[in-house]
């Protein structure tokens, strides 16, 4: 891309952070967020998310700003900090994270496309079958060009705020104090562990919403200005964080905690219905499926983006780097397509498939954000610049809470995935004559492989189920 007018500008960039952001999660947040906590604990955790988020899209914003050379984004930040494998294990990471949040997203799709055509209901055979047909008819569209892809995006962004407005506006006026202050912390009085069980819950999936706020830091390359790449990342992050709180909170003043629970996906159609009628829940499914479609559009770019420039640079095999007469990336988004349809069939087994799918997405981009925090301290200490290395280290604690928080479970299964990166990695490495593990990567990969065969061992024995 070296024509300077197919380049993405700041309004571009920031749509297709906020479309990234704003895909399918922000439309179930109230029954994902409630199918965990109370009010109470739901407040506390949007603020460690709010304060962890806002430190971790500072730090991307300043290595940007100082290493506008680090073209891959989050996995050039592991890389030029960490090393080779570091490097890799990031961009490995982040690209089972976009794929798999396509999954997802393709599922809830397929939920909201199935309130009007009830043969559909985001995790039956019908669905996986429609959901393989859009996929494809995607890629060949993202096929055509980025920029094309990205101008679309921008219209898609605009019409998928409407019905969210909306929603909020209508919410505004049924917002009921007395519904809302019900069982406020579970129970009758507070408890601190309890509290904290419940903010454990909401994390994974408060992570989940805001991934795809790193998409400008991840087409930096295919910026027209690099500067306006931390000005779209944190316009982007304000305004959504913005946006969630007030729908996870109006809702439980609409609808108690027991009753969001239990709605069936997405749940702001059936919040928006038990207020103005049936109308209400036709009108934010039509706005989540226009949701989805620039979601799945955004972050088809970013699954095809990653592995592109990291076959540039030898992270991956040069056979990701191939572009076709559109400048796109067509060998590393083709790959991706056959991995998104090969995962679609696990849909047919999984009891929840849309919650299955985001919180693999979610568990696989907690290294990727780990590493990019932990290289913003590494750079402002070597630098002297102790307020940056404060805000590095706020975003490495979140990362580590995260990692806490979202339980053994969903991070044994990617621990598989991420084992399965080191042929890759390996391939890449003979491909560039080079000495694949330091002793200390050595070590990690040992520790990743050791992880994947404990979770192998306890999907067959029944511990871990999909």
């Amino acid at each position: 891309m070296d024509n300077k007018d197919s380049k993405l500008g700041l309004f571009a960039l920031i749509s297709l952070v906020i479309g990234s952001q704003i895909g399918g999660g922000g439309f179930n947040l109230a029954t994902d967020m409630a199918s965990s906590a109370n009010a109470g604990a739901i407040i506390l955790g949007w603020i460690i998310t709010g304060i962890g988020m806002i430190s971790l899209v500072f730090s991307f914003h300043h290595i940007s700003n100082k290493r506008p050379d680090l073209e891959g984004g989050i996995y050039s930040f592991a890389k030029a900090g960490f090393g080779s494998y570091m490097g890799f294990n990031s961009a490995w990471g982040y690209w089972l994270s976009v794929w798999l949040g396509n999954i997802a997203f393709l599922t809830l799709l397929f939920s909201a496309i199935g309130y009007f055509i009830p043969v559909f209901t985001g995790g039956n055979l019908s669905s996986v079958l429609g959901a393989s047909v859009f996929l494809w008819v995607l890629i060949l569209f993202v096929l055509r060009g980025v920029h094309e892809a990205a101008l679309v995006n921008i219209v898609v962004t605009i019409a998928k705020i409407i019905p969210i407005f909306l929603f909020i506006i209508i919410a505004i006026f049924a917002f009921k104090w007395d519904t809302f202050t019900i069982d406020f912390w579970g129970g009758n009085t507070y408890h601190f562990s309890d509290v904290m069980k419940q903010m454990k819950g909401t994390m994974l999936v408060s992570l989940w919403v805001f991934t795809g706020v790193e998409g400008a830091v991840v087409l930096s390359s295919r910026a027209r200005n690099k500067k306006d790449v931390g000005k779209a990342t944190i316009i982007g992050l304000i305004s959504t964080l913005t946006i969630y709180i007030l729908i996870s909170l109006l809702s439980l003043g609409v609808m108690t905690r027991q009753e969001l629970s239990g709605l069936k996906s997405p749940s702001m159609a059936y919040v928006l219905e038990s207020i103005v009628g049936p109308w209400g829940a036709a009108f934010v499914n039509i706005g989540l499926m226009l949701s989805l479609l620039g979601a799945l559009l955004g972050w088809t770019l970013f699954a095809a983006e990653i592995p592109y420039l990291a076959g540039k640079d030898g992270t991956f095999p040069k056979i990701f780097a191939k572009e076709n007469k559109h400048n796109v990336p067509k060998n590393s988004l083709v790959f991706t397509g056959i991995l998104i349809q090969l995962f679609l069939l696990t849909l047919l087994v999984s009891e929840k498939p849309y919650r299955f799918a985001f919180s693999m997405a979610s568990s696989a981009i907690l290294v990727p954000y780990l590493f990019s925090a932990l290289y913003q301290v590494k750079y402002s200490w070597e630098h002297k610049q102790l307020g940056q290395m404060a805000i590095g280290l706020l975003a490495s604690i979140y990362s580590v809470w995260i990692l806490y928080a979202a339980g053994t479970g969903y991070l044994l299964l990617t621990a598989i995935l991420y084992s399965l990166g080191i042929f890759v990695y390996l391939y890449a490495q003979k491909e560039l004559k080079q000495k694949p593990f330091k002793r200390f990567e050595l070590v990690w990969a040992l520790i990743i492989v050791l992880l994947a065969i404990v979770a192998i061992y306890l999907l067959a024995v029944g511990k871990i189920t999909i």
